[in-house]
């Protein structure tokens, strides 16, 4: 111990500062510290300790951010290794995120809509766009930008129809919508935009159902179509489907019935009208005629052959025939033998006349004896006349389609009254329209022969089917009228 004192005595003064200096410091941070510890459970808060045996729940929000942040700094480094650590839930979440932005957006855009006020107003006799808008207080500037907003605006100006009703559209008492129903099926909508006004014609959605008529003829097929519920339109066009091979004016006999499936057509739950027809049969003098409906529009037999003739039965809608093709007729204005190579169909004044088949126009003129007439060439065999004309629909050298207007009848030329004087010629030879025999058009394509046979089974199984029901309800009908008797 006297050597360390010995030792310390003979150390230099200033070492003996720093020496002591350090153990001055070294003594205050092990006995004095700046910072509780908290290594040890017992300095723990008791608030904050965990107790044994309790299950606590995790915040999975504050369990991924640290992931989170930790992937976002190492996501430079190893981007394949943070892919592969999204989880099922990670993807949960993102997927109902975007369902809740997906949401407020349309929900925004629903309140963005502005709530219109709307003003109908009736179209009067010899109302225009303009008068219209003059009426309601809208400037001659805003009927033009209207009426320049697009083809549909010129439809509407075109179409305007006494007794309609236009709808005008009002947000904040400014003017910036328009609604004019065309049809049933289709309107014309005109609205304001950032860059003026726009129109365009819209076709709503249209529901197709299927219906059923049936009948038998007693009195007329006009009659007993209209008893079976059928529409002017549907009883012309059935009339049409069978046209080639059934004379409505002349064949129709008591007993004749007809069958038909077609369409009915709704908008938003209300009836609108009819479709095409779908299929349909006609039994006339006991020969049955079965017709379908292909998707080009055309009707064949449930075999695939054309209801279409290349040639019509009658050009022409008569109410009887004022005199048959006979060669030895005595005329009714001569009074001598004179051959009639035609049939003449009478009818109003006015009544159309249409091609009875497709062709090209090769006369059409006037002269003393046949008054207006036309002549159409069918290729190389056929010719058709039609004379006596009240007005003449077309021109020499034009092509023609089967059914086309050609013209009226009429009593032009030498004639009693009037009426349509009708001649079918074969390599020039005349040959008794109602008679002759009649080239087909083409049958069904045979690549769609065996779609086509399954909708013609389909169809022809429904008409039978439906027979069979209404025959089953008209008997059970006269049953119940017997009995109450």
């Amino acid at each position: 111990m006297q050597v360390v004192a010995r030792f310390w005595r003979d150390f230099p003064t200033l070492h003996k500062v720093y020496i002591i200096s350090i153990i001055v410091i070294l003594f205050g941070t092990v006995f004095f510290p700046s910072e509780n510890a908290t290594a040890s459970r017992q300095n723990e808060p008791a608030s904050s300790r965990l107790t044994p045996g309790v299950r606590y729940n995790l915040d999975l929000e504050q369990v991924n951010a640290p992931q989170s942040e930790q992937s976002q700094n190492t996501q430079d480094a190893q981007p394949e290794q943070a892919s592969k650590k999204t989880t099922l839930t990670d993807k949960q979440a993102i997927a109902e995120s975007v369902k809740v932005i997906d949401d407020v957006s349309e929900q925004a855009q629903i309140q963005a809509q502005p709530e219109l006020k709307w003003r109908d107003i009736k179209v009067l006799r010899n109302d225009s766009l303009a008068k219209i808008f003059e009426r309601n207080g809208l400037s001659a500037k805003t009927v033009w930008e209207v009426s320049q907003s697009g083809d549909a605006a010129k439809t509407l100006i075109r179409k305007l129809m006494p007794g309609q009703v236009i709808q005008l559209g009002y947000h904040n008492d400014e003017f910036v919508q328009l609604v004019y129903p065309l049809s049933k099926t289709n309107l014309i909508e005109i609205h304001k935009t950032d860059k003026g006004f726009s129109a365009q014609e819209i076709e709503k959605q249209v529901d197709v159902k299927q219906s059923f008529a049936a009948a038998e003829i007693t009195s007329n097929f006009w009659n007993a179509g209209l008893h079976a519920g059928l529409t002017n339109r549907q009883i012309m066009n059935l009339a049409n489907v069978f046209g080639w091979d059934v004379d409505f004016a002349l064949d129709i006999r008591k007993g004749d019935s007809f069958a038909v499936v077609f369409e009915e057509l709704y908008v938003e739950g209300e009836y609108v009208g009819t479709g095409d027809i779908l299929a349909a049969e006609f039994i006339n003098q006991g020969a049955n005629f079965s017709a379908v409906r292909h998707t080009d529009g055309t009707y064949y037999t449930p075999e695939g052959r054309s209801m279409r003739k290349a040639f019509l039965r009658a050009p022409v809608n008569f109410k009887y025939i004022s005199s048959s093709f006979n060669p030895r007729r005595l005329h009714p204005v001569t009074g001598r033998v004179s051959p009639h190579r035609g049939i003449d169909y009478a009818a109003r004044t006015g009544t159309p006349v249409v091609s009875a088949g497709d062709g090209r126009v090769i006369k059409s003129g006037y002269s003393r004896l046949n008054g207006n007439y036309v002549f159409i060439e069918h290729g190389k065999t056929y010719v058709t006349k039609y004379l006596h004309l009240n007005k003449r629909l077309v021109k020499t050298g034009q092509r023609i389609k089967q059914n086309q207007k050609i013209g009226t009848v009429g009593a032009t030329g030498r004639v009693t009254g009037p009426h349509l004087h009708y001649e079918f010629l074969v390599n020039g030879v005349h040959r008794n329209p109602k008679t002759v025999s009649l080239p087909k058009a083409l049958p069904i394509d045979p690549a769609e022969k065996a779609a086509f046979s399954k909708t013609a089974s389909q169809m022809i199984a429904m008409l039978q089917t439906n027979k069979r029901t209404l025959l089953a309800a008209n008997v059970k009908s006269a049953d119940a009228a017997v009995s109450t008797q």
